[in-house]
């Protein structure tokens, strides 16, 4: 069965609607009452101070972006820098916020210059056919981060949810997560376009797989220590009980788009090993630390 079409017109329309229909969550709406601030703390404090973290490194994402793309359209721009960015900007403060409710310290967030690397990157990206797989890979990249998030933040409602912690549930966790889905779509429908479009040429995918097989990240996870830490989010959350569906959900635009030739594909095995290897490394962490006790 054959992909709907898309079109400019109808990503712009989506990021317009975006913009309208999900401002920034207002920050005042918080409600920060915890009835059990150790047990939750316990439970999610890892979790929420991991994903705050990413979350308010969205400001030097946005200036990573502006250099490695700099031949995008108006639309991708009005998307990453007055949609995207605040509403994850907002998502970070409200995450950090409730850490600190919980008795943990503020958040450290990288939020300084562009490395040096996505300089070189980015002056590479003013090669027209350069640029064209650098923004493929950018839709990618931000589906399978926005897959992430949605898990985590299903999985993260639900035990407070069970918890019995309803003020923070539905006004800051559930407020993050209905943003979240939009995001996704906007990758979704931008990564599918280009495709459909004949932007990007067959020896620009094949290049696509290459550099993303080769150098597939984690969300936030730009380091062993970080790469850990997301494991420790995998584990908390009880996403590795399921690891390989959960990883095929979050791999499913980059199975479909880069993988279509792979018949019967359902899991990229480069996506699958990062996710395993990750929760395997907290793991051991764990039980380091147990053994040292």
């Amino acid at each position: 069965m054959s992909q709907p079409r898309v079109d400019a017109t109808k990503i712009r329309d989506h990021v317009h609607r975006l913009a309208q229909q999900h401002p920034p969550v207002d920050l005042a709406s918080a409600d920060y009452t915890v009835h059990d601030p150790s047990t939750v703390r316990a439970r999610f404090g890892h979790v929420m101070d991991y994903m705050a973290r990413v979350e308010l490194e969205v400001e030097r994402n946005v200036l990573e972006l502006a250099v490695l793309l700099p031949g995008v359209s108006q639309t991708d721009r009005t998307f990453y820098a007055d949609v995207w960015g605040p509403q994850e900007a907002h998502h970070g403060i409200l995450l950090d916020t409730l850490g600190q409710h919980l008795g943990l310290p503020p958040v450290t967030a990288n939020t300084g210059e562009v490395p040096a690397r996505v300089r070189v990157l980015g002056a590479l990206a003013h090669l027209p056919v350069v640029h064209e797989v650098i923004r493929l890979l950018y839709y990618l990249t931000g589906a399978a981060t926005e897959k992430s998030a949605m898990l985590a933040y299903q999985a993260m409602g639900d035990g407070l949810a069970e918890m019995g912690e309803e003020p923070t549930r539905k006004t800051v966790i559930d407020a993050i997560k209905v943003q979240e889905p939009g995001h996704f779509a906007f990758y979704r429908l931008s990564a599918a376009e280009m495709v459909q479009s004949g932007a990007i040429a067959g020896w620009q995918l094949h290049l696509a797989r290459l550099l993303r097989s080769r150098r597939y990240g984690l969300v936030g996870a730009g380091t062993r220590e970080q790469r850990t830490g997301f494991g420790g989010v995998i584990v908390e959350l009880g996403l590795d009980q399921q690891l390989e569906r959960n990883v095929r959900d979050i791999s499913s635009l980059e199975t479909q788009l880069l993988w279509a030739h792979r018949q019967g594909l359902q899991v990229p095995a480069y996506a699958l090993a990062a996710f395993r290897e990750a929760a395997q490394t907290y793991r051991a962490r764990l039980e380091g630390a147990a053994a040292a006790a």
